[in-house]
C-alpha cells in the first residue's frame, strides 16, 4: 500500500508539473493577441499582424498541449485517487465539469476561427473569437482554481456518510484562499508569458533580426513584466497573510519556524533537519519575516511544534518557496532595468539579451516552485480537515501503477523535446521571413470574398 502511495503520488506530481506549464503560457498568451489583434485593427500597421500571427502559432501549440495533457489527469482521479471522487465528487465534479464546457466548447470552438478564419469572415467576426478564446482561458483558470482553493479552504457543505454534499455553492466557489489563489496564479500566467515573449524575441535580435515585430514585441512584453512583477510583490503578501490565517502550519513551513515566537528573523537560508526538527547553518534578517506577516517587529508566529505530526514536509516547502521568491525579485529587477534601458537607447546590449534568452522559461520554473509551496503545503490532506492523501489512495498493485508512470514519464519527455525543438526552428524561420507587407495585411483582415 505504502509503495502504490508513493508511486501514486509520483506521477500525479509529473502530471500536474507537465501539464501546468501550458495553461500557465496560454491563459496570458491569448491576451497578448488581443491586444496584437485590435492593434492592428486600429492602426492598420502591418506590423501588428505580423506579430499576431506569429504568436498565434505558439498559442496554438501550447494550447493543444495542455487540452491533451490535462484530459490524462482526470483518468488518475479514478485510478490513483478513486476516493477522491468517491468523498468530494459532489463537488469537484461539477467546477471540473464547468471548467471542461470552457475549455472545450468555447476555447476550442473559437480557436478553430482564430487559426483557420482569418480569410473566411469578416475581420471584426476574427477579433471577437481572439477576445472569447482569452475569456475562454481565463474562465479554465476560474475553475480550476475554485475548485484548488476549496481543497485548501473547504467550505459551503456538509457530511453525510462520510460523502461531502454542497450546501452553499458561492461559499464554495469564493471560499476564503479564492481570490487570492486567483490573483496571484493569473499573474504567474502574465510574467511567464511576458518572458516568453520576450525570451524568444531576444533571440531573434541577436541573431540579426532588424524587422520592426521584434522590437515592438520586447518593448510590450517587458512593460508588462515590470508592471506584473511589481502586482506579483503586492498580492504575494496579500496571499502569504491569508495563508497565515487559514493554513497556519504551511507558513511555518514556508519559513523553517519550529518553535512559536515573536520577533522572527526572515531565512534567507538554512539547513532543515526535518529529523531533529530544527535547522543547521542560517543566514537570518532579525525579526523580518514577523514584520512581513504580522506587519509588527515583533508579531508572535506559531512554529511547527504546534502542528506536530500534521504539518507538510518541512523541507521541500522551504526549498521551493525560496526558489518562487528569488526568482520572481530577479525577473523584477530584470524586467525593470531592461524596460527602462530599452527606453533610452532603443536597443538592448547584446549581454542584455543573453540574459533575457536565458530567462526565457523562469516563469515555468516560479510557477512549478509556487505550485509546490501550494500543493505540499497542503499535506497531509488532500481536502482539509476531510479527506487525507493517503485515504484517498488506490490500494491496487504497485507495478500498475510503476507500469503507467514510466509511459506517462516517456511521454512527457518525448512532447516536451519536441515543444522546445518547435519553438527553436519557429524562432528560426522568423528571423529569416520578410516583413509583411502593406497588401498582404489587408489580405489578412478582409473576408476572402473582398480580398
Amino acid at each position: 500500500m505504502e509503495e502504490t502511495l508513493m508511486l501514486s503520488r509520483i506521477q500525479f506530481a509529473a502530471n500536474i508539473s507537465f501539464h501546468i506549464l501550458f495553461p500557465t503560457i496560454t491563459i496570458a498568451l491569448s491576451w497578448f493577441l488581443v491586444y496584437f489583434k485590435v492593434k492592428a485593427n486600429i492602426t492598420k500597421d502591418p506590423v501588428w499582424m505580423r506579430m499576431y500571427r506569429f504568436w498565434v502559432k505558439i498559442f496554438a501549440l501550447s494550447f493543444a498541449i495542455g487540452v491533451v495533457s490535462g484530459v490524462t489527469m482526470s483518468f488518475q482521479f479514478g485510478t490513483n485517487w478513486p476516493q477522491f471522487m468517491e468523498k468530494v465528487g459532489n463537488i469537484a465534479g461539477p467546477l471540473l465539469g464547468y471548467e471542461v464546457l470552457t475549455a472545450f466548447f468555447l476555447e476550442a470552438s473559437f480557436l478553430g476561427i482564430m487559426l483557420f478564419g482569418i480569410k473566411r469572415v469578416p475581420p471584426v467576426v476574427h477579433t471577437i473569437s481572439t477576445i472569447v478564446v482569452a475569456v475562454g482561458t481565463s474562465l479554465s483558470a476560474f475553475w480550476i482554481l475554485a475548485l484548488n482553493s476549496w481543497m485548501q479552504t473547504p467550505q459551503g457543505f456538509e457530511m453525510i456518510d462520510g460523502v461531502a454534499y454542497p450546501t452553499d455553492w458561492w461559499a464554495i466557489i469564493f471560499n476564503p484562499s479564492f481570490p487570492y489563489r486567483l490573483a496571484h496564479m493569473l499573474i504567474a500566467s502574465g510574467l511567464t508569458a511576458s518572458f516568453l515573449v520576450a525570451g524568444i524575441t531576444a533571440y531573434r535580435l541577436l541573431k540579426g533580426d532588424n524587422k520592426k515585430a521584434p522590437t515592438k514585441t520586447l518593448k510590450i512584453s517587458l512593460t508588462a513584466a515590470m508592471i506584473l512583477t511589481t502586482l506579483q510583490v503586492y498580492v504575494g503578501d496579500l496571499h502569504g497573510l491569508n495563508t497565515l490565517k487559514h493554513q497556519p502550519q504551511k507558513v511555518a513551513a514556508m519559513e523553517g519556524l519550529w518553535e512559536t515566537e515573536s520577533g522572527v528573523p526572515l531565512l534567507l537560508f538554512a539547513t532543515i533537519d526535518e529529523e531533529n526538527r530544527e535547522n543547521g547553518f542560517e543566514i537570518a534578517i532579525p525579526k523580518l519575516a514577523s514584520l512581513i506577516l504580522t506587519h509588527e517587529f515583533d508579531g508572535e508566529l506559531k512554529g511547527l511544534n504546534e502542528f506536530e505530526g500534521n504539518h507538510p514536509p518541512v523541507a521541500p516547502v522551504f526549498y521551493a518557496f525560496r526558489i518562487m521568491v528569488g526568482l520572481g525579485f530577479f525577473m523584477l529587477a530584470v524586467s525593470w532595468i531592461a524596460r527602462i534601458t530599452l527606453a533610452r537607447r532603443n536597443e538592448l546590449p547584446n549581454w542584455m539579451l543573453k540574459i533575457l534568452v536565458l530567462m526565457t522559461f523562469s516563469g515555468w520554473i516560479a510557477t512549478l516552485a509556487g505550485w509546490y509551496v501550494t500543493e505540499i503545503g497542503r499535506q497531509p490532506w488532500l481536502v482539509t480537515g476531510v479527506l487525507t492523501v493517503k485515504e484517498a489512495a488506490t490500494d491496487i498493485a504497485p507495478s500498475n501503477v510503476m507500469f503507467s508512470l514510466v509511459a506517462y514519464l516517456i511521454t512527457y519527455v518525448v512532447v516536451m523535446w519536441a515543444y522546445l525543438h518547435t519553438l527553436l526552428v519557429m524562432s528560426r524561420r522568423a528571423v529569416e521571413v520578410e516583413e509583411i507587407s502593406d497588401n498582404e495585411y489587408y489580405s489578412h483582415t478582409q473576408p476572402m470574398k473582398e480580398a
